[in-house]
């Protein structure tokens, strides 16, 4: 095999490659849609805000796999490198987070490798985010490949702190001084506050409206039954009447 020829065996394997994880993280969206139509269309309430995702690019990965002393092989960066494609969804409140990641294991059966959930354990910088990594399975047209791709989770608060956050550190080339970061990691303990303050509005909102639903059809009961002789239609009545004389 001469060098061109080599050449455009690895370019298609490399083009195919990429695919594979782009088509992976088709298929979660497509999930993910579905989800937010039933919620629409059948629920009161959707717990999806928004979602967005990205497939690294090819410099990323060789900056990635030189960092971590990976091998310059596709099945070596497939098997050590798992955000290759990243999925990030974006809730309204704590509790949804968790609601998304049992239906995404439980009614679309992704088989999840690894879970880190820094809600509960935030890191030292104050980063909260629930991260999975699921296997997705994509059908190629040589065969099928089980993909990894990195989902994370997290509320409106958890993503405008981590992407301010990620500014910050790029803007200062991540070598932020002292005071900045113990002023972010108070601004993260801040946007938890307020998430826990509008978990538990929202709980007492959906209380007070549950009970309003159940006094309206106590009182529409009581209308019906207590204040109101119930009778037949004429004509029914007089069907009965015919009835009774046969």
């Amino acid at each position: 095999m001469n060098q061109i020829e080599q050449f455009k065996k690895l370019k298609t394997e490399v083009t195919r490659f990429m695919m594979m994880y782009q088509f992976a993280l088709n298929e979660l969206e497509t999930k993910i849609e579905i989800l937010k139509e039933e919620f629409q269309f059948l629920h009161d309430y959707n717990p999806i805000e928004h979602t967005k995702s990205r497939v690294k690019s090819l410099e990323s990965i060789m900056n990635k796999i030189s960092r971590k002393g990976v091998p310059f092989s596709l099945d070596d960066i497939k098997l050590r490198i798992k955000d290759i494609a990243g999925l990030r969804i974006t809730c309204s409140f704590i509790a949804d987070i968790y609601q998304i990641r049992d239906m995404l294991k439980n009614q679309f059966e992704l088989k999840v490798l690894e879970e880190k959930d820094y809600i509960e354990n935030p890191k030292p910088n104050g980063y909260r985010s629930l991260h999975l990594v699921v296997e997705v399975p994509v059908v190629m047209s040589d065969g099928r490949e089980n993909v990894c791709v990195e989902i994370q989770i997290r509320t409106i608060a958890m993503d405008f702190w981590a992407s301010l956050e990620h500014k910050i550190f790029y803007k200062y080339n991540q070598s932020v001084p002292a005071g900045l970061l113990l002023e972010l990691k108070e601004a993260s303990d801040s946007a938890n506050r307020l998430d826990l303050q509008m978990e538990r509005l929202n709980r007492e909102i959906a209380v007070i409206k549950e009970t309003q639903s159940e006094d309206q059809l106590e009182d529409f009961t009581q209308l019906f039954l207590g204040n109101r002789q119930f009778r037949l239609p004429e004509s029914l009545r007089e069907l009965g009447k015919e009835n009774e004389s046969e």
